[in-house]
């Protein structure tokens, strides 16, 4: 996020996150799988059909946001600095780590902050905080890497998470 942009990991800045990430998260090949806000970023597991799925997709998410914080901080402009950096996962160890480095993200921006916090606690600010109200934040899974394969074929990276 550029400069001017609000902290991400507060109510009111979760709130229109979580409205954004309600409507794109199942649209058109693109799928939000997983995700965790941090101060002045967001990591985001995704599925999409192709390319130009992904970065519709994307582009999408990133347009609600910005239009969300915007109204939120009241102003109008760029919100994002820079475009996504992707990686494509490409086996079940692979998703497995990268699944349990974006649920535990937010313990490592706490320790660098020099906060106490339990790895074991699942973060408020991510899809692993499961709450029963409003609409879904995130899509199911559709692939067999994300849906099984990580987890049947990396059970050690998986047992970071439970």
């Amino acid at each position: 996020m550029l400069p001017h942009v609000w902290n991400l990991r507060s109510r009111r800045g979760f709130r229109e996150l979580s409205t954004a990430f309600a409507e794109a998260c199942n649209r058109a090949g693109f799928r939000l799988i997983h995700f965790s806000v941090q101060g002045n970023h967001l990591h985001l597991i995704v599925e999409a059909a192709d390319a130009m799925r992904l970065s519709r997709g994307l582009q999408g998410l990133a347009v609600r946001i910005a239009r969300r914080l915007n109204r939120l901080m009241g102003r109008a402009g760029k919100v994002f600095a820079d475009r996504f950096h992707q990686h494509v996962l490409r086996s079940p160890v692979e998703v497995a780590r990268a699944v349990a480095d974006v649920l535990g993200n937010f313990v490592v921006h706490a320790l660098r902050r020099g906060a106490r916090v339990e790895p074991k606690t699942p973060d408020e600010y991510s899809s692993e905080h499961r709450t029963d109200t409003g609409p879904p934040l995130v899509a199911p899974a559709q692939t067999w890497l994300l849906r099984v394969g990580w987890r049947r074929r990396a059970p050690q990276a998986y047992s970071l998470l439970a």
